[in-house]
């Protein structure tokens, strides 16, 4: 088989990356070509190996099942299976809860563990903690567990569900930007509107995203599907090859309401949702891939798993703090195919305004409540392209009224278009949503970063060090809760090392341990941090300045602790330290530290408190 150039360099550097990691994730785009990059490994090294795959849906079984069927002794394991495993065939496939005790004995005799879409992977989650638990306990030496992902993330503030409590590493394979170069993907082009009437503020959004049960009826009352009805109208008539598209909708009742809609305009339509049953759902996909059916509305269902590569623009009807869900959803429709240019991306749920293009979104092994907390405002990713000193950029949202009485409510990019009219209407009616919106922040990342190292090494090469030095107790003592996360910030540049890390769980070990010590400090010397709503970068800038907010004992004593550190360290050595500051000190400010703190990193019942 002719591999890709980013699965030939998976299959040439895996002896080296099982040399290294037992546990790890391979990660690349949807549509990239795991599941074939998976068969190549099985071939080429573990042939004739005894070998487990799972993942947790059955429609991704049977496509597995026909994938690796092709080349091996192939079996799917039901429920009701009872025995050894491995008695005459090689490969075991089988979703995490499924005969237990079967599958218990497979993975003691086990050479190789696949999981596929391995960001659902929960290690404090019944099935894969088990599954987890056992093969560190149980599984052969030379044994090997991995993962496939396009989205290594798991969304969530609980510390003992984060996935490098399940793997060693990430080997990132591949990225959007290279593999639409190559042409194995196309170039997504979006076109996102903002609903105007569709409320979101009054939504609970404590569970870590909006309730389907109170997002449905927002989505049903508000205009969003008029507008994606009116936005595909006009997108299926620009595609070059015959319209293919899926439909991303939050619950069964938004799927019904905008199937009925599709019909009324003459569109071949159908619904798929997790409780179609997998041959007739089989059926309908097999007839959207033909094209007999034009637009696919699912609930829950082709955001993982489904592949087909004709469908060239995608609605996303489901407003979402999940990263994870944007990525996945929209990365369904860039799978490159013959006559097949690009993929319309439909976004009405401000999506694309909160996360930004899914080809530029950075992912994370470990993750706190800020992390997506921030996407509550629903121009998040506008905002941070506005206050990039190095590009900043305007984004426009047209107010044009359209003859039906509604707005246009494009959003695009200032100057990308002649004296900025909207590409859609063809008025100029738009406002800048950074101003309208009042995005603006007294400080970005940028501006921080900037003053941190201008100030730090001036106010240094002035302090009377034997004075500042011996006054670490006093100015943890007396500090407010916000000098406190100053001073943790301080502590964690001067803790966290700056040796350069080849993973991101090399980073995020150098981060956890730093983070560690700086909590055992804290607990053995009796002090605490709050749990903290948010992480406020203007509270490092008012101790660069000793300013409002940082009072000078503490300032002072948490710029000689930077200062100390730039004085021993190279410049990149000082770049790497902080930018993992600035993350230890967000973990500790949201996360916040006391005697009672039980993380997988660090349980304060094993210290000794004096």
């Amino acid at each position: 088989m002719q591999l890709r150039n980013w699965q030939q360099q998976v299959i040439d550097s895996f002896p080296t990356t099982i040399s290294k990691y037992r546990k790890f994730i391979l990660k690349a785009p949807t549509g990239a070509g795991k599941t074939v990059l998976a068969s190549e490994i099985v071939e080429r090294f573990y042939k004739d190996k005894k070998i487990i795959v799972l993942c947790h849906r059955l429609v991704l079984l049977e496509q597995l099942e026909r994938a690796l069927s092709k080349k091996h002794k192939v079996r799917k394991l039901v429920a009701s299976d009872t025995g050894h495993a491995f008695d005459g065939y090689d490969i075991l496939l089988s979703t995490n809860m499924r005969a237990k005790e079967m599958l218990s004995d497979a993975i003691s005799k086990a050479d190789l563990i696949i999981v596929d879409e391995a960001h659902r992977v929960s290690p404090n989650g019944v099935a894969y903690k088990r599954i987890i638990d056992n093969f560190n306990e149980n599984a052969k030496p030379d044994a090997h567990f991995i993962g496939l992902t396009a989205s290594p993330e798991r969304s969530t503030n609980d510390q003992r569900d984060q996935l490098n409590l399940a793997f060693d590493a990430i080997i990132d394979c591949a990225n959007i930007k290279d593999l639409i170069a190559e042409g194995v993907l196309v170039q997504p082009i979006y076109r996102p509107h903002f609903v105007h009437d569709l409320d979101l503020k009054s939504i609970d959004t404590s569970s870590g995203d909006f309730p389907v049960t109170k997002l449905a009826p927002a989505i049903i009352k508000s205009s969003m599907i008029d507008y994606a009805l009116w936005s595909y109208n006009e997108e299926r008539l620009k595609v070059t090859e015959k319209p293919i598209s899926a439909w991303f909708c939050a619950d069964i009742s938004v799927a019904e309401a905008t199937l009925e809609q599709i019909r009324q305009h003459g569109i071949e339509a159908a619904i798929i949702t997790a409780g179609t049953p997998i041959k007739e759902r089989m059926q309908l996909l097999g007839k959207h891939e033909r094209g007999e059916i034009e637009a696919m509305v699912s609930v829950g269902v082709l955001a993982e798993g489904w592949d087909n590569p004709h469908c060239n623009i995608i609605v996303h009807l489901r407003p979402t703090l999940s990263k994870v869900l944007w990525g996945q959803s929209v990365g369904r429709g860039l799978r490159a195919a013959p006559n097949k240019e690009k993929c319309v991306v439909i976004d009405v749920s401000s999506n694309w305004s909160t996360f930004g293009p899914v080809e530029n979104l950075q992912w994370s092994l470990w993750s706190n409540r800020r992390s997506n907390m921030q996407f509550m405002n629903r121009f998040n990713w506008i905002g941070q392209q506005h206050d990039d000193e190095d590009n900043s950029e305007t984004y426009l949202l047209c107010k044009n009224e359209l003859a039906n009485k509604t707005r246009c409510s494009l959003i695009y990019k200032k100057g990308a278009y002649e004296d900025d009219t909207c590409p859609v209407c063809g008025t100029y009616a738009a406002t800048d949503i950074y101003k309208e919106q009042k995005l603006d922040s007294s400080l970005n990342e940028s501006g921080l970063h900037h003053l941190f190292f201008d100030r730090v090494p001036k106010v240094f090469d002035e302090m009377n060090l034997s004075v500042w030095e011996s006054l670490g107790n006093m100015a943890w003592k007396s500090a407010t809760e916000k000098e406190k996360v100053f001073l943790a910030f301080c502590m964690a540049f001067a803790e966290v090392s700056g040796e350069e890390t080849q993973s991101e769980t090399g980073y995020w070990d150098a981060a956890l341990a730093a983070e560690a010590s700086i909590r055992t400090y804290l607990v053995k010397n009796s002090f605490s941090i709050k749990k903290q709503d948010d992480f406020e970068l203007s509270l490092i800038a008012d101790g660069m300045l000793a300013g409002k907010q940082i009072r000078t004992l503490q300032a002072h004593y948490g710029i000689s602790l930077c200062g100390t550190a730039f004085q021993t360290h190279t410049p990149a050595e000082s770049e790497r330290k902080y930018q993992k500051a600035i993350k230890i000190a967000e973990r500790l400010a949201i996360l916040g530290c006391s005697a009672q703190d039980n993380l997988p990193y660090f349980k304060a019942s094993d210290l000794t408190v004096t």
